[in-house]
């Protein structure tokens, strides 16, 4: 007889979730919280199942010798080491959607608490003190109700709210308007969200263009007599300028489940009375925890069987041709510089595949490729499979186009996207030598030969001698060391030129990369933009 797949359940689940899984695995059990017996229970298992108090890290990933999934039940991934299991060959998958309901539903559970002081007048009340007037509330029969970020999350709210007949705003640059007249929402800049909303919800991922999106500014754009809510990650909101916006009357209120660190029991606004706090609770309901686990069960069964996992994390599962396979992580990425180019909502997404491995399947390129594009741009988790969902939402068609010609490289992937506003973006990337190693050959028509790093400066200027100087002597001022640069001009787009070109073509318009060791505040980058008069001035980190 053939052995069972073991599977570790290193945490209490649900009943349902070992159903899920089913008769075809061994099931063990152990504390994932007592790293001796973890380390000891995970030598010889297949999957291991875990919540949030296992830290699933390198050194246990390194004696689970034959491990090949890590499931966490949940949506997130702080205790997992995504690095090293991928070094590893390790599928990671957790359960991006479980939570959503849930988180939508506390949204607006903090939004009706902040309209009639319900916390507050509970408390006063408990204490003794009855005082009807003190806790006049407000309606939200036709106030406007402003949402940023219009995913899964901001949809749903966007769907319960209109039920108390008010007017939703959304601000999410890569929502097309269509996808927004289905929702019945109407789209607004984020200025104007600010300005007009009544109250205000936000619904970003957590990247360094994001933290601290509501902050001083922020709040001087709001009505007086509004009201801010995150319950989607700790730092989007200012905890400082929101305790000063608070204090001084400048907004209403707020209501807040997540932190920038957390526990937090004793952050300055928590003594505030028109505030609203809770311990982090958006996933914090039984139906919630019970979808996560049977998603998550769900998952490590098709992973055992070598089939495609809809919620993996770092690879797509199934067969995947060896040939294929190193191009997923390169176009992954491709897709996130790709998205920091856009300046407008994508409504067409061109995956080009060229070269020998074009006659085998690639859809998994095309799966890569948009888990790339929207990593940076919804809160929820982007996996290979909810991706498509994600574009389909959004109104953004996708073609996945492959040809066997290819010039300069033997294989190249391109993102090729149309915009809103009529314009075009396009970047496209190969692997080369023994290594593999990947390289950016192509931003919208110029041809580079760049190697792709963790931080990415794109610039687009009048070429003019000095230019180079005024950049790196920026940089250096700010202790950002470059690694690499290389400049390309539009007019010649078979020609790409060193640091020190200028000649006779000063004028053109061109190109220019820079790779280096560390993150761009954008401040700085600002500066750049300003001085050298650059019409793009971008930076693309992945390091996250």
């Amino acid at each position: 007889m053939t052995a069972k797949p073991v599977v570790l359940l290193a945490e209490e689940l649900s009943p349902a979730t070992v159903e899920a899984l089913g008769p075809d695995f061994e099931i063990r059990q152990t504390d994932g919280a007592d790293r001796a017996q973890l380390l000891s229970a995970i030598t010889d298992v297949d999957a291991i199942l875990v919540r949030s108090a296992t830290q699933v890290d390198a050194e246990a990933i390194a004696a689970a010798k034959k491990l090949r999934v890590i499931a966490r039940a949940g949506v997130g991934l702080d205790n997992v080491d995504i690095k090293a299991a991928t070094q590893a060959g390790v599928m990671v998958v957790n359960a991006p959607t479980s939570n959503i309901v849930s988180a939508a539903e506390l949204t607006v559970g903090h939004i009706l608490s902040l309209a009639r002081h319900i916390p507050a007048a509970s408390s006063a009340l408990k204490a003794g003190e009855w005082k009807r007037s003190k806790y006049t509330g407000t309606e939200l029969y036709e106030k406007k109700i402003g949402i940023i970020g219009l995913g899964r999350i901001g949809a749903l709210i966007a769907a319960r709210l209109q039920a108390f007949e008010t007017q939703i705003l959304a601000y999410d640059p890569y929502v097309t308007s269509a996808r927004a007249a289905q929702l019945g929402v109407q789209l607004v800049t984020l200025d104007e969200l600010l300005e007009q909303s009544d109250f205000i919800t936000i619904h970003m991922p957590k990247t360094p263009e994001t933290v601290g999106m509501i902050g001083p500014e922020a709040f001087k754009k709001m009505k007086n007599s509004a009201y801010v809510v995150n319950v989607a990650r700790g730092g989007l909101i200012d905890e400082s300028a929101l305790y000063d916006a608070l204090q001084t009357g400048e907004i209403a209120g707020a209501g807040i489940d997540v932190f920038v660190k957390e526990p937090s029991t004793d952050l300055p606004f928590f003594g505030l009375d028109n505030v609203v706090v809770t311990p982090h609770l958006g996933a914090s309901t039984d139906e919630a925890q019970e979808k996560a686990g049977v998603s998550v069960a769900k998952s490590v069964r098709l992973a055992l069987a070598g089939e495609l996992v809809p919620d993996a994390v770092n690879v797509a599962g199934g067969v995947i041709d060896k040939d294929v396979r190193p191009g997923i992580p390169l176009i992954e990425k491709l897709g996130r510089v790709f998205t920091a180019l856009t300046h407008a909502s994508v409504t067409q997404i061109d995956v080009e595949v060229a070269g020998e491995i074009a006659v085998k399947d690639v859809k998994a390129l095309e799966l890569a490729a948009l888990k790339g594009v929207f990593t940076d741009v919804v809160s929820e988790q982007v996996s290979y499979v909810n991706a498509p969902v994600l574009a389909e939402q959004r109104g953004i068609n996708v073609r996945l186009i492959t040809t066997e010609e290819a010039t300069d490289y033997r294989n190249v992937l391109t993102l090729r996207g149309a915009l809103s506003d009529g314009s075009q973006i396009s970047v496209s990337g190969t692997l080369t030598g023994p290594k593999q190693i990947e390289k950016l050959v192509g931003v919208n028509g110029y041809d580079v030969e760049i190697p792709i790093s963790d931080h990415l400066i794109v610039l687009i200027y009048q070429d003019r001698p000095g230019v180079v100087g005024t950049v790196g002597g920026i940089l250096a001022e700010n202790g950002i060391n470059i690694a690499g640069m290389q400049v390309s001009r539009a007019a010649d787009a078979n020609s790409t030129s060193s640091i020190s070109s200028t000649g006779s073509a000063a004028g053109r318009q061109v190109l220019c990369l820079l790779t280096v060791d560390s993150a761009v505040p954008q401040a700085v980058l600002d500066t750049v933009r300003a001085s050298i008069e650059a019409s793009t001035a971008r930076e693309v980190d992945l390091e996250g």
